[in-house]
Order: C-alpha cells, then sequence, then structure tokens
C-alpha cells in the first residue's frame, strides 16, 4: 500500500475509493486535474484500484485516529464511503457503520479546517412520491426509511445538516441507482443485471428505479463541489424505468427471451425469510430479501431538475449505462 506523500496545497480526499462509485468520483476529479488522495480499508478488494490516479492511505472511516491522520494537508473533502448492504444478519450493524463512520469523518474534517465538503448521500433519504417523481422536498424520518440501510443513510444524512447548521461546509448529493463499470462487489442492482443476463430472473415484480451511469454521478459531485450550495441536497438521477423494461433491455443486449411475467410482491415474503434464514447459515448475503420486497412496493422514480438547474448536471441514457454495465460484468467473467 504506497502511503500518501504529495506536497500539494489542494489535495482532495476521496473515501471509499475502492468502491462503485468511489472509484469512479476519484477518476473524475483526477481527470480534471486534481490531487488526490483515496482513503481505503485493509480488508477492501483492491481491484478498483489498480491504475488509482493519485495517493493511497489505509484507515477505516470510523477510525478517528486514522481519519485525523488521512486529513492532514487536506483542502477538501468527498465523503463516499458507506456500508452499502440491504441485508447483514445485525442490521443494525449497517446503521452503526454508517452513522459512526459519518460522524468520524465529518468532525475530523471540521478539525482539520477542510474548506469544502460533498457528502454523498443517497435517494433512500427521500419519501417516494405517488404523484410522479421525487425530489428534494421530500426528506423521510428514520421512521419512515424501509430496512436498515435506508434508515442509515437517513440518520447520517440528517447528521450532516445538523453539523452544517453549526458551520460544516458541506453540500450534500443523493445518487439514485448507480449502474456501469467497476461494480465489483456488485451492488444490488449490478446482481439484477448479471443474474437477468445469465437467464436466472424468468419473472420479475411490478417495480422501477431511476438508473443512472456510474460515470454520471461522479461528474455530478464535481459539479457539486464546484457549483453547489453549502447545506443543500441535489438528486443525480437518470430516467425512470420499470423493471420489466430495464429486464428486456438487458434481455436484448445478451441475446436472451425477455421475462413476460408479472409476479405479485406477497407469496414471495416465505421466500425472502427463506432465503434470509439460509444466508445466516452459510454466510452469503442473500438475493431476495424481505426489505427488497417492501421497497418493491414503490417505483422509486425521482426528479433530477435541481442538479440540472444549479449544477448544470447531466446524465446519458439509462440504456448506455445499462450496456456498459453489462460490458463490464462479461469482461470480468460474471455474465457468460
Amino acid at each position: 500500500m504506497r502511503r500518501t506523500v504529495s506536497n500539494s496545497p489542494n489535495i482532495i480526499l476521496v473515501t471509499g475509493v475502492s468502491g462503485f462509485v468511489g472509484s469512479a468520483v476519484a477518476q473524475a476529479l483526477a481527470a480534471r486535474g486534481h490531487v488526490v488522495r483515496g482513503l481505503v480499508r485493509a480488508s477492501s478488494p483492491r481491484a478498483n484500484l489498480a491504475d488509482f490516479p493519485g495517493d493511497l492511505v489505509e484507515g477505516d472511516a470510523r477510525d478517528a485516529a486514522a481519519m485525523a491522520r488521512a486529513m492532514a494537508g487536506v483542502r477538501h473533502l468527498f465523503h463516499v464511503a458507506a456500508d452499502y448492504r440491504i441485508w447483514a444478519p445485525d442490521p443494525e450493524e449497517i446503521v452503526r457503520n454508517n452513522l459512526t463512520g459519518t460522524r468520524t469523518v465529518m468532525q475530523a474534517a471540521r478539525g482539520a479546517g477542510v474548506e469544502r465538503i460533498v457528502y454523498t448521500s443517497s435517494v433512500a433519504t427521500l419519501r417516494p412520491d405517488p404523484a410522479g417523481p421525487a425530489d428534494e422536498t421530500r426528506p423521510a424520518t428514520p421512521d419512515q426509511a424501509t430496512g436498515a440501510y435506508k434508515r442509515s443513510k437517513v440518520v447520517a444524512e440528517r447528521l450532516v445538516e445538523a453539523m452544517v447548521a453549526e458551520g460544516l461546509p458541506a453540500v450534500i448529493v443523493n445518487p439514485s441507482t448507480p449502474i456501469g463499470p467497476r461494480d465489483v462487489r456488485p451492488t444490488p442492482t449490478g446482481r439484477i443485471i448479471v443474474e437477468s443476463a445469465n437467464g436466472r430472473m424468468p419473472a420479475f415484480l411490478d417495480s422501477g428505479l431511476n438508473l443512472v451511469h456510474v460515470d454520471d454521478v461522479a461528474a455530478g459531485h464535481v459539479a457539486a463541489w464546484e457549483h453547489g450550495r453549502i447545506g443543500e441536497r441535489y438528486i443525480l438521477g437518470g430516467q425512470d424505468v420499470s423493471l420489466g423494461v430495464m429486464l428486456a433491455e438487458i434481455a436484448a443486449r445478451v441475446g436472451r427471451k425477455p421475462p413476460t411475467i408479472t409476479i405479485p410482491r406477497r407469496p414471495l415474503f416465505p421466500l425472502a425469510y427463506a432465503n434470509e434464514v439460509l444466508a445466516r447459515i452459510t454466510g452469503k448475503e442473500p438475493f431476495l430479501t424481505v426489505d427488497s420486497l417492501r421497497m418493491a412496493k414503490h417505483h422509486m422514480f425521482f426528479s433530477s431538475a435541481k442538479a440540472e438547474a444549479e449544477l448544470g448536471y447531466v446524465a446519458r441514457a439509462w440504456a448506455e449505462a445499462v450496456g456498459d454495465a453489462i460490458d463490464w460484468f462479461r469482461a470480468a467473467g460474471s455474465i457468460g
């Protein structure tokens, strides 16, 4: 592991650089000529770090001493790292990880006198709008969030807002559902792409997502850093797509017949409970979970109009993002 050696007065620290969004943000900043320092946990996969465009330091966002070391000489911060799991044997672990990590990172940034912060939240902190795409005016309370992951992002975002009120110079961005290359883990949506491309999703739920290319999300982070207003939140999304249409696009790109059977949620709950019991035995994260079924009740549609107007944010067509994701998964050997 390389240690930080840069003496630049304009170091930008990016947390979570081994991850899907974090690696894209670091690449976007470096492409614009900025000096980047990446924070990575010792246990994190290294696939996205082979060509990291800067210096790397090992540390855990929950470790105050490690964060103080990583923050030395840093002028700007992108806090992207998060525990992005829909399910865990102990769901409250997800909440603890994201809340503690956010608090520790923000306190370290405040102590180091960091001038400007972009905090990566999620549309998980917003309430869906039955009347149409939701926007930034629909913040959720922890009690309104479905599942531990969404609740963790709500409480962490509210913490950042409280610290902004005390002078923390942070802008909040809320990505919708990023897809594309470098989805190493993969994310829950990445798993849908892989399972569907391999012909293992013969049916689907009546649900929908807002799909966006991960590199457009990264560009939105940079735009928020450059133009965003302190204390404001900005949705970084793409286009609203029903799950059936998404699966049909995946099938067309891999030469399979698209699934045509829509199944109701209720009969799947016993299977989801069984999957979670099995996951506790095997230690392998289940594909179908109780919380994912509860989330599927809503079409998770969102508007990026505010980011477009204030940040100049632009997102490419969602089908292009699907294509890039399939190409990357195929090259990685995940799609046969």
